[in-house]
């Protein structure tokens, strides 16, 4: 109970249960290079998952921290408990547990960069900076109302570009796509965050999309990227004769129902459950998704 006691905080401050972000475009990308012939070996996709979770896991330590220096976690706030704020580990440690995590990323990260080269260690520098940029430094992405196209490009685009091109050494139309894809379902996780947040972010100066064209804006949002991404489908059908891609559309009725259930809420407290639930949806699109790019 006592190393429970002691873990607990840490487990609570890495958000667990945002590391389906992390691991989705890991394993879209490894199922699309296998689809198309181009996979390389297994080592690329585990280094590349690796440098991800720590990634991630500095991301919302920085987050966490900052987030409570600047006011935006507060007593009001209606989301999960996080750990600066209520004190359960202090800004110091918060701070310092981050860096070590950019420290692993960067171990991890150095066969890639043999492997990958330039393009790599340019993506990388990025990714280490954002980790801390997103919502920290002189121009904190999140408060500027950027973290939607930062998610994209960085947990979508990038991420799943990158680590088929870690394999393939080029990239393809058919990555840009599946990047995309996956870039719009972990939008979909941000924008629920901060349509649920818009209330306490607005006396802060952060600048969401929420807070900058209102809640009726974000649910339009999450209702076109979930759209976007199943019609995105039919790409592999037309350019790749893929057909079994079609199999994600299966969980498509969780995708409607998660945005009925977004566009139904009038408290914002059960905005958490929407939150899982797009988390969930993601992560099993994404696994049919890349069951059917294997099948072909």
């Amino acid at each position: 109970m006592a190393i429970w006691r002691k873990l607990y905080p840490w487990l609570l401050a890495f958000r667990l249960k945002t590391l389906t972000a992390a691991l989705v475009p890991v394993m879209v990308a490894t199922a699309l290079c296998l689809s198309l012939n181009l996979f390389f070996d297994w080592w690329v996709s585990l280094y590349a998952l690796l440098g991800a979770f720590c990634i991630q896991i500095a991301t919302n330590l920085f987050n966490d921290a900052i987030d409570f220096k600047t006011g935006a976690d507060c007593e009001k706030r209606i989301g999960p408990q996080r750990v600066t704020q209520t004190g359960l580990l202090s800004e110091k440690q918060v701070w310092f547990i981050g860096f070590a995590f950019l420290g692993l990323a960067c171990v991890f990260g150095m066969p890639l960069v043999l492997r990958g080269g330039a393009p790599i260690v340019i993506l990388g520098l990025l990714s280490l900076f954002l980790a801390y940029g997103y919502t920290g430094g002189p121009f904190p992405l999140a408060y500027l109302g950027l973290g939607d196209l930062f998610v994209v490009l960085f947990f979508g685009l990038f991420a799943v570009a990158g680590t088929a091109y870690l394999h393939a050494l080029h990239v393809n139309g058919a990555m840009v796509v599946a990047g995309l894809q996956i870039g719009f379902l972990s939008t979909v996780l941000i924008a629920i965050n901060n349509l649920r947040d818009s209330e306490t972010d607005v006396l802060v100066h952060k600048r969401t999309l929420a807070v900058r064209f209102g809640d009726g804006f974000v649910k339009i949002e999450i209702a076109l990227l979930c759209l976007l991404t199943y019609a995105l489908n039919f790409y592999y059908l037309v350019a790749l004769e893929k057909l079994y891609v079609l199999i994600s559309f299966a969980i498509s009725p969780l995708a409607v129902f998660l945005v009925g259930f977004v566009f139904a809420i009038e408290d914002k407290k059960h905005l958490n459950k929407a939150l899982g639930l797009a988390a969930l949806h993601q992560l099993l699109f994404s696994i049919l998704f890349s069951i059917g790019l294997v099948m072909g």
